[in-house]
C-alpha cells in the first residue's frame, strides 16, 4: 500500500513538474519590428541638419534644434501637423548640439559652437543669450542638463572642460575634467547627481558638491548616450558604440562612490548606436545607423528592438538612409521621430503586435483557469484513496 502511495504521489509531483516547466517565460531571440511607420511630412525641403531635440517636462512640447542656429518648437502628440509648429529666431548662426528643458517646464537651454549658450522662454518663445557667455565664448559646447533642483546646470564642451551654470552667477569651470569630447549628460530625476559622458576618458559622476568624479571600469569605450530613464531606480545607464550598455550603481550617500556595474553588448547582428533619447515607462530609446530603434529595460535590464533597419528601408528607402535626431514616445510604441534632413516619421504600434498582445493576455487567462484543474485531475487520477472517497459520496443516497 505504501509503495502505492508513493508511486501514486511521484507520479503527480512529475506532473506539476512538467506544468511549472511549461509556465516558465521564455524570452524571444527574434529580432523583429514592433512599429508601423507613416510619413508625417518633411519641415523644409532642404537638409535642416537637425541636430538635437528634447521633450518638455509636461510631456506637450518637443524642441529642435540644429545647424545655422535652426531651432523649431513641434508639438509633441501633433508633430506631423505643420499649424502647430512655432519657428523660433536664435539671431545665431553656430550649430546647436543639445538643449534640456529646466525642470519647471517653462525654460530650456541650447547650447552649441563657439560658445552658443540661450535660453528659449515658452512665455513667449523668445531666445536669448544666458548671463556670463563670454567664459564660454569660442567653446564648441556640446552637452547641458539640468539638475532635478533647477539650481543649476552643467554644460560640457568639445574640449572636454566642464561647467555649472545659474543665472545669477553665468558659467563657472569644474575640475578633474578630462580633455574627451563630452557627448552626452544627463541627472537622475530624484537626486542632485549627474552623469557625463565622453568619447574615450569613460564616464563621470557629478555629486550634489560639483565635484567630478570618474567611474572606474569605464574608459576606453565610446560612449554616445547616458539616460536615468527611471527613476525608482538608483541608477544611470551609459551606451557605447559596438551595442554596449553599463549601468551606473548611484551611491546616494556619497555620489563619488557610484560603481560602474558589468558591461552589456546587445544580441544584434549589426547596426550601431548613436544616441538615447528617454521613452515610455522609464526606459530608454537607443537610436541606430542605419535607422533602427532599441528600447531598453534598466529595471529587467534587457533590450528589445523596436525598427529594424531592413524594414525602415522597405518603407522607404530614401528616409531610412537618414540619421535620427530625436525621437520620442506619447505612450508605448506610439510616437515621433525626427531625422536630421527634416523628415517627421510617425510611428504606432504593429497590429501584428497588438494582436499577439491580446492572445497572450487570453492564454493566460485561459491556463491560469485550467492549470488548477489539471493540477487536481492528475491528483485524483494517481490516487486510489480519492477515487475511493469520491465514489464513497457519489453512490452515498444510491
Amino acid at each position: 500500500m505504501q509503495s502505492s502511495v508513493a508511486e501514486s504521489m511521484r507520479r503527480v509531483l512529475m506532473a506539476m513538474v512538467c506544468i511549472t516547466l511549461m509556465l516558465l517565460p521564455s524570452v524571444s531571440a527574434d529580432l523583429v519590428t514592433r512599429i508601423e511607420l507613416r510619413d508625417g511630412g518633411v519641415l523644409a525641403e532642404r537638409d535642416l541638419g537637425i541636430r538635437t531635440g528634447a521633450v518638455s517636462p509636461d510631456g506637450m512640447d518637443v524642441l529642435i534644434a540644429g545647424m545655422d542656429g535652426y531651432a523649431r518648437l513641434l508639438s509633441a502628440d501633433e508633430a506631423d501637423n505643420r499649424e502647430m509648429d512655432v519657428e523660433l529666431l536664435t539671431g545665431r548662426s553656430s550649430t546647436i548640439h543639445h538643449i534640456d528643458w529646466h525642470p519647471r517646464g517653462n525654460t530650456a537651454l541650447l547650447v552649441g559652437d563657439d560658445g552658443l549658450a540661450m535660453r528659449y522662454d515658452s512665455y513667449d518663445h523668445g531666445v536669448t543669450n544666458v548671463n556670463g557667455t563670454f567664459a564660454v565664448f569660442g567653446k564648441n559646447l556640446t552637452a547641458v542638463a539640468w539638475r532635478p533642483a533647477g539650481d543649476f546646470a552643467y554644460v560640457g564642451a568639445e574640449d572636454g572642460s566642464l561647467w555649472k551654470f545659474a543665472e545669477h552667477t553665468g558659467f563657472e569651470a569644474l575640475g578633474n575634467n578630462g580633455v574627451s569630447e563630452i557627448t552626452d549628460m544627463d541627472c537622475h530625476r530624484n537626486y542632485n547627481v549627474c552623469f557625463m559622458t565622453t568619447i574615450d576618458e569613460g564616464i563621470a559622476v557629478i555629486d550634489q558638491g560639483h565635484a567630478v568624479t570618474w567611474i572606474a571600469q569605464t574608459s576606453g569605450e565610446t560612449w554616445v548616450g547616458m539616460d536615468c530613464a527611471d527613476p525608482t531606480l538608483n541608477e544611470c545607464v551609459g551606451f557605447a558604440s559596438g551595442l554596449k550598455s553599463k549601468a551606473i550603481r548611484i551611491n546616494t550617500i556619497d555620489a563619488s562612490q557610484s560603481k560602474a556595474e558589468e558591461t552589456l553588448i546587445f544580441d544584434l547582428p549589426s547596426g550601431e548606436q548613436i544616441g538615447v533619447d528617454t521613452g515610455h515607462s522609464g526606459t530608454t530609446l537607443v537610436k541606430m545607423a542605419p535607422m533602427s530603434i532599441v528600447r531598453h529595460n534598466p529595471l529587467l535590464n534587457k533590450a528589445y528592438t523596436v525598427l529594424l533597419a531592413e524594414d525602415a528601408a522597405a518603407w522607404d528607402e530614401i528616409i531610412a538612409g537618414r540619421t535620427l535626431a530625436v525621437v520620442w514616445e506619447t505612450s508605448t510604441n506610439n510616437g515621433y521621430m525626427v531625422t536630421e534632413f527634416g523628415n517627421i516619421v510617425a510611428f504606432s504600434p504593429l497590429v501584428e503586435e497588438v494582436e499577439a498582445g491580446i492572445m497572450t493576455i487570453l492564454v493566460l487567462g485561459a491556463v491560469a483557469i485550467s492549470v488548477p484543474g489539471v493540477i487536481i485531475g492528475l491528483i485524483y487520477m494517481n490516487s486510489p484513496w480519492l477515487q475511493k472517497k469520491y465514489n464513497q459520496w457519489r453512490f452515498k443516497g444510491k
